[in-house]
């Protein structure tokens, strides 16, 4: 059976799927196909069920809970960390209500954090790896930066207006949940444990064989350096990782039930995460 796995073409996803896109780990009969694209795109095709394992961001979630289930495991959560605003000056958080911020896709978990954060701030979509120049040129007061950029912004110059991950940990006690990896549930429940227990295989291969792993990640690093790249996998591969557990799944129903109260999110949903 053709299983289509898709996720971002970022060092930490490539490092967390090295196991399977070496060969490492056996998909045992299952012909696992790796598509690699922008997760804005990837929420976009998520609604139309595209792929049978796919990289969503928890914000898009409610809007393809209908065709997926939601793994404990492959999610990128910040403990203390996450999205980043930056600005070409220094800059009061509550400043930012007057600005124009580019952010990286009204789908993005970065973006219900800063509609948390700033309900009435104005937005404009630019992609996550332009963002950062967007913000030099000064055709965006200010950015919402994910991905690299959140280790790389002070070599372009520009200053750090908020962490929204310290933030939502200053408010919730709660990391911030921000990557999901979902599965289709027209699969059933039996290829759907078994697509989950997979990913987590994938993982924990990653984390036990780190700099191989790393080595094979560094093709997707953008031209960071392997130190920073280091540093950005540790960020986002790690043991919640391997399993989001009790603390990650109250983060990811408080930031669905938040966004649900703030008018950000249209219905209310349950997290239903796949038993495996």
């Amino acid at each position: 059976m053709r299983i289509s796995l898709a996720h971002s073409p970022d060092s930490d996803d490539a490092f967390m799927f090295y196991g399977l896109a070496s060969g490492q780990v056996k998909a045992d009969g299952l012909e696992v196909v790796h598509t690699l694209t922008d997760i804005e795109t990837l929420n976009r095709e998520a609604m139309q069920g595209k792929h049978e394992v796919t990289a969503i961001s928890f914000h898009a979630y409610p809007y393809v809970a209908d065709r997926y289930a939601l793994m404990p495991c492959g999610g990128s959560i910040g403990d203390g960390y996450g999205p980043l605003l930056v600005a070409g000056e220094t800059l009061d958080p509550r400043a930012i209500a007057g600005k124009m911020v580019a952010v990286p896709g009204t789908l993005t978990s970065a973006y219900l954090a800063l509609k948390l954060f700033a309900p009435g701030v104005a937005t404009r979509i630019v992609a996550f790896d332009k963002i950062l120049d967007e913000v030099r040129a000064g055709r965006a007061d200010v950015g919402l930066v994910i991905h690299e950029g959140q280790l790389t912004f002070g070599e372009r110059g520009l200053h750090k207006v908020l962490d929204l991950g310290a933030w939502w940990k200053e408010e919730t006690g709660l990391p911030l949940p921000l990557g999901a990896n979902a599965v289709r549930r027209d699969l059933g429940q039996e290829l759907m444990a078994r697509l989950t227990r997979l990913v987590r295989e994938t993982v924990r291969y990653s984390l036990d064989h780190r700099p191989q792993a790393l080595e094979y990640a560094m093709s997707f690093a953008r031209g960071m350096e392997t130190q920073i790249a280091d540093r950005f996998v540790g960020m986002w591969v790690n043991d919640m990782t391997l399993d989001c557990g009790e603390r990650g799944r109250r983060a990811v129903q408080e930031l669905l039930d938040r966004g649900h109260a703030a008018g950000v999110i249209p219905r209310q949903v349950a997290a239903d995460f796949v038993a495996a």
